[in-house]
């Protein structure tokens, strides 16, 4: 029996260094450094996708595009998540709606919260009020307040697409 809806939590971090650009919920914020990782190594789109993964009781965002896999070496994540919502949807199942935490002390994310939210929204073919972004300071402390890394924790709802 398909529950009529589900939900799921993702959660991810990355290392901020120099010589990356910096990508965040699929978009391009400026800044002197760039999240490290195998891919684009946007922490925004890997947490909702790893979200929207364990909502419909699918494989993680590592087991399904692992870091050891060339295939995915720099990809954009945006390819990723579209992938992940096809096997979604096989499942039976459609995004309701997206609630993201940003945690970063810097750059501030204030300023591009509502980019972001357009980014997911267009991403999984949502009404942008389907997606809330929260910005958060980690205060000063650990790797994240002393801006070393991003981390996101997202939460995610699906419906059944099943009549």
């Amino acid at each position: 029996m398909t529950a009529p809806f589900r939900v799921g939590v993702g959660y991810d971090i990355h290392r901020l260094v120099e010589g990356r650009r910096l990508i965040v919920g699929g978009v391009e914020i400026d800044h002197a450094k760039g999240l490290l990782g195998h891919s684009d190594a946007d922490v925004v789109l890997h947490a909702v996708t790893d979200a929207l993964l364990g909502a419909a009781g699918l494989p993680d965002i590592g087991d399904l595009y692992p870091d050891t896999d060339q295939a995915y070496k720099d990809v954009d994540s945006r390819v990723l998540m579209k992938d992940a919502m096809e096997r979604v949807r096989a499942k039976g199942y459609q995004a309701s709606n997206v609630d993201v935490i940003i945690h970063a002390e810097a750059p501030k994310m204030s300023p591009h919260k509502a980019k972001i939210a357009a980014s997911i929204a267009e991403l999984l073919g949502l009404d942008a009020e389907c997606i809330s972004v929260k910005a958060k300071t980690n205060e000063g402390m650990g790797p994240l307040g002393y801006t070393d890394a991003i981390a996101c924790t997202a939460v995610a709802g699906l419906v059944s697409t099943a009549s």
